[in-house]
């Protein structure tokens, strides 16, 4: 596919005017709505008491009015969008006077707004014209965050303040989507704004991430991602953290998925994830099974060399002894290999890079977390000058949950709320950099996860994984909302409006048509772009997602479609596959790393199960056409838009199947010779 971009033949986005001219948008919000009724509907939202957040159960509380409401599942979400009041922008009353008056308080309430507009300087274009200098946008993504362990979104026992500042100066999100459940695919549609299985980024044989730094599949050099349209517009781009989007083609240093060569002009971070063999963890990602089986191997040859060797000195067998010599090597190899192993992937895979550079490997983690913000804060003076890009990928809150002695033992949650208050903390100190450097007005802030939190990540009686809430599932579900609902803060002083709460459906692949089109670029039109802009939503100017149909996939397997049946207040949802969850009862997959997405553990559903998540959003009742009139119908539309999608297809190199997928020694970047790799080019003292 081409790289090529073609210009947008309908128009863009206008040409930013300077700050002094632009009004004050939340404020125009608050007047316009309380010219339209002179009233506000008040209500008490309820949280739970406990960590799961999210309507869990315990006791309600009234939630402060100076704080963002949680999701308000106690009461459906159409009725809580009819509960709530119209709202009307400063255009609209402005051109309400020339409407037939048939009431006093009418002409009033005109009269008022037209006044309001005059004093405000307002336009017809005003509140659709975004002035001042193209934003700064920040971009922070937390690792298997679960949208149940934040204050704004319901929980009250894990410590959020900053998280939930930005809720309550912005705009938050309750039907933010990922477009995968686990990291890899993600990630890649979050940067290009399509659905994975577009790029390529997916599998279709249970390897459902990048394996290791040493492979040669990743993110496509012909997909384009919003950091290489504003990098072309003139914004400073930036990468801080965890990349997990591949590395190298066909040596260990042509770096053809470095970030770099998608359009970021700066890189510090893990070209990698963060995982629980990083440290020899308990809960492993991969050395475990690797050691199980290089010791059956191990056994298996070592049998083999003994009897040979029997059977040659009590000559009951006859011939050379290479067999045996060969078969005694090999156990020996075997052995060397499955003793070391630990070691070898903590130094292939857990090393930090500063642009082409290795600067650390292995990772030296307790001054990771201090290196991190150093970073960003570096960047950020820089670049404060210019418009700039910064994606913040956190390796919060990823297993190991690897967390300084400051925040350890500080949560009642044990280390998974340690590390997430730590997290919360990095996000307060990146947002005073912000206010330091003047540019808290002329930045926007985005704060979300790339998929939901671990259930799987359990080791005895410990749980090392997130919370989801009352959603059913999480990482690594294809199709339950526990693993694709995520947070979705957005904050604008002046812009946005404050302490606005939106429950239509958006995607993380909607970030990316809305900085294109913020930072004054194009949307590419020489592909399908799976994102819709949000901005018209995030102002209000917009009542409904542009989202229609929404589907989940699981690898290259379609899980679960979703329809936002706009006109009946309806959120409709069909699964047709989901995973076994073992045991039996249980809400997870325990035993394994992640829900597998075909074979035996998932059960195929003829005819699909349908929930209706404005009214079920825990998706614990299946309807069926006994209890739903609609059934039938639902179906067709569905399948019709299955159809619809399927045709926009084409066929793309598969990136995380085997032969892109199994490590490569050629491939492996070292500092020295692998596997005696190691330097340290950090400051010790960061």
């Amino acid at each position: 596919m081409s790289n090529r971009r073609c210009p947008v033949p309908t128009g863009r986005w206008p040409r930013p005017r300077p700050l002094s001219a632009q009004p004050n948008l939340l404020l125009l919000h608050f007047l316009t709505v309380a010219l339209n009724g002179l009233s506000r509907c008040a209500h008490a939202c309820g949280r739970p008491a406990g960590r799961g957040g999210l309507g869990t159960g315990g006791r309600l509380r009234t939630v402060p009015q100076d704080q963002p409401c949680p999701l308000l599942h106690r009461q459906p979400i159409a009725e809580v969008q009819a509960a709530r009041p119209r709202r009307s922008t400063a255009i609209q009353e402005i051109r309400a006077k020339r409407e037939h008056v048939t009431s006093g308080a009418r002409l009033v309430r005109t009269w008022l707004a037209v006044t309001v507009g005059a004093l405000l300087g307002v336009t017809p274009s005003a509140s659709r014209d975004l002035s001042g200098s193209r934003p700064n946008i920040l971009l922070l993504m937390a690792d298997d965050f679960g949208i149940g362990d934040i204050g704004c979104y319901g929980n009250d026992t894990i410590r959020t303040p900053n998280i939930d500042r930005l809720a309550r100066d912005g705009v938050m999100l309750t039907q933010h989507l990922a477009a995968a459940s686990v990291c890899t695919p993600s990630r890649a549609a979050f940067l290009t704004g399509r659905y994975p299985l577009r790029s390529g980024m997916v599998s279709s044989n249970g390897y459902r991430v990048l394996q290791w730094t040493g492979v040669s599949g990743g993110l496509p050099t012909n997909e384009t991602t919003f950091a290489k349209i504003l990098k072309d517009r003139g914004y400073a781009t930036g990468l801080i953290g965890k990349w997990h989007l591949g590395l190298n083609c066909e040596s260990s240093n042509d770096h053809c998925h470095h970030p770099l060569n998608h359009g970021f002009d700066h890189f510090y971070g893990m070209p990698f994830s963060m995982m629980g063999d990083c440290i020899h963890w308990e809960l492993s990602e991969k050395r475990a099974g690797m050691e199980r089986k290089l010791n059956v191997c191990f056994q298996i040859m070592a049998v083999a060399a003994l009897t040979l060797t029997a059977g040659k000195l009590t000559h009951l067998t006859s011939g050379s002894w290479t067999p045996v010599i060969w078969s005694t090597m090999a156990a020996i190899l075997l052995f060397t290999t499955s003793y070391f192993l630990g070691d070898l992937i903590v130094h292939a895979d857990c090393f930090l890079m500063r642009n082409h550079t290795i600067t650390e490997q292995p990772m030296h983690f307790p001054r990771t977390t201090s290196l991190i913000l150093k970073e960003v804060s570096s960047f950020i003076q820089r670049n404060k000058q210019t418009p700039f890009l910064l994606f913040v990928s956190f390796l919060h809150v990823h297993t190991p949950l690897i967390t300084t002695e400051k925040f350890r033992g500080k949560s009642v949650h044990g280390l998974y709320g340690d590390n997430t208050e730590e997290m919360d903390w990095m996000v307060g100190k990146i947002l005073d950099t912000l206010d330091t450097e003047g540019l808290t007005n002329s930045t926007l802030v985005y704060f979300t996860s790339d998929h939901g939190g671990s259930l799987e990540s359990r080791l005895r009686n410990n749980q090392y994984g997130g919370s989801n809430g009352i959603y059913k599932g999480g990482k690594g579900m294809g199709g339950w909302e526990g693993g694709i609902r995520v947070p979705g803060i957005f904050r604008w002083p002046g812009v946005l409006p404050a302490g606005r709460v939106i429950h239509e459906p958006t995607s993380l692949m909607d970030v990316f048509p809305t900085v294109v089109q913020l930072g004054g670029g194009e949307v590419p039109q020489d592909r399908v772009i799976d994102g819709r802009d949000m901005l018209p939503l995030l102002l209000g100017t917009a009542q409904h997602s542009d989202h229609e149909f929404l589907l989940h996939y699981c690898e290259n397997f379609l899980h679960a479609v979703r329809w936002h049946q706009r006109d009946g207040g309806r959120l409709w949802k069909v699964h047709y596959t989901t995973p076994v969850f073992h045991p039996h009862g249980a809400g997870a997959c325990y035993g394994r790393g992640v829900c597998p997405c075909f074979g035996d553990q998932v059960a195929h559903h003829d005819p699909p199960l349908l929930f209706d998540l404005s009214r079920d959003p825990s998706e614990a009742h299946a309807l069926t056409p006994d209890t739903e009139p609609a059934f039938y119908r639902v179906m067709d539309t569905i399948s019709r838009a299955v159809e619809e999608h399927r045709r926009t297809l084409r066929p793309v190199p598969v990136q995380l199947d085997a032969l892109g997928n199994i490590w490569k020694p050629w491939l492996q970047p070292c500092c020295g010779l692998f596997p005696l790799c190691w330097c340290d080019r950090e400051n010790r003292q960061a």
